[in-house]
């Protein structure tokens, strides 16, 4: 499988990644690219444009070649190898019950993908190309100088009981002292009886179609040569019937801001005041602003604890979500590693609220 190979271009918030060999990837794979490009950009919280005429497949964002290498083995695992036998020799399928199938040509098993994933919902709307009898599937031979599939199912293998319920996490915690994680993607449990019992506990909760369509264009519409007002962005809001959405809040985090954040919150305090009013927009916000962080601004790490401060001093925060959010890892918005470093960043701002409690209970 060849290497991926990825160029920047742009500037400033018009800044976008090309993956200059996207289609050739996804042959490898026997994906279409576009499920490729989609995933990366599900993962990434990123906007996708998809050309296949042109064979131009663009992620909005900075991203290098070895974090999209790491979101494409993330691709593999999920919609490539067969959980059972680890074989790539798959295809996908579509039952008559709208699930998304892994039909293993090795071993014969057919598996069911993680139906909480936002690719399956694409890739209902979007059905794989029916296959000809020249068509093949993955092999775990195809070279280029990439990663090979096969070394990918055995870290795949390796890893697969590592991640287990949440605790509390503390950044200091001694070595021997694992922390663990709450993971909000399902593992790999892909019985009968797993798959359904996923599929009761997610009815009336995953998004539809639809609904991704929503915010992918009110994102699209965002990323204007000219940011809009704030005054537009709650009409458009509004007229797409979004406002008050969770989703809403995390996709403006991703939008609005960039390495003047702390700045960019003051200037949006009014628009964000009116959007964010529950604690989960609270954390919506926060878990928005924790994967811009940590995805595409690694270099704002540093500066968590001022943020975290200008959202509490403008009530777009609470002490107790703020709380909340800091001592428990998730999953949920950006990988578990990033996830660490954004709290351990944060611990001086949650140390301060300690402190000021403190102070108020000797009063």
């Amino acid at each position: 499988m060849p290497a991926i190979q990825a160029k920047t271009e742009g500037r400033g918030n018009g800044i976008k990644t090309n993956v200059l060999n996207a289609a050739d990837v996804a042959r490898a794979l026997a994906r279409p690219t576009a499920y490729v490009i989609k995933f990366f950009g599900f993962e990434l919280g990123a906007l996708t444009n998809i050309d296949e005429e042109k064979e131009k497949f663009v992620v909005n964002g900075q991203h290098d070649a070895g974090k999209l290498q790491d979101v494409l083995d993330n691709f593999i695992n999920r919609f490539v190898l067969c959980p059972s036998c680890k074989n790539p020799e798959t295809e996908l399928v579509i039952t008559k019950d709208d699930n998304v199938m892994r039909d293993c040509k090795a071993c014969g098993k057919v598996t069911s993908c993680d139906p909480r994933q936002k690719l399956v919902t694409y890739i209902l709307k979007n059905p794989p190309p029916k296959k000809s009898k020249k068509s093949g599937t993955a092999s775990a031979n195809v070279g280029g100088g990439g990663t090979k599939i096969a070394e990918i199912a055995e870290k795949q293998k390796q890893s697969q009981d590592e991640d287990v319920d949440a605790v509390p996490f503390d950044g200091d915690a001694p070595p021997s002292q694992k922390i663990e994680v709450k993971d909000e993607d399902w593992a790999v449990d892909m019985s009968e009886e797993a798959v359904k019992a996923r599929a009761r506990e997610l009815e009336g909760l995953t998004l539809s179609s639809d609904a991704l369509d929503k915010y992918e264009e009110f994102g699209e519409w965002l990323l204007q040569d000219e940011l809009p007002d704030d005054v537009e962005i709650f009409k458009k809001g509004s007229e797409m019937g979004i406002i008050g959405d969770t989703k809403t809040i995390e996709v403006l985090a991703q939008v609005l801001f960039d390495e003047d954040i702390v700045d960019e919150i003051e200037e949006h305090k009014g628009l964000l005041g009116k959007l964010v009013t529950t604690d989960k927009h609270e954390m919506s916000l926060l878990g928005g602003i924790e994967r811009l962080i940590g995805l595409k601004h690694p270099e704002l790490v540093k500066i968590v604890p001022k943020v975290l401060m200008v959202l509490y001093d403008n009530d777009l925060a609470s002490e107790e979500v703020i709380r909340n959010w800091g001592t428990h890892v998730s999953k949920k918005f950006v990988p578990k590693e990033t996830s660490k470093k954004v709290r351990k960043a944060a611990k001086p701002f949650l140390k301060w609220l300690d402190e000021a409690e403190e102070e108020s209970d000797e009063e």
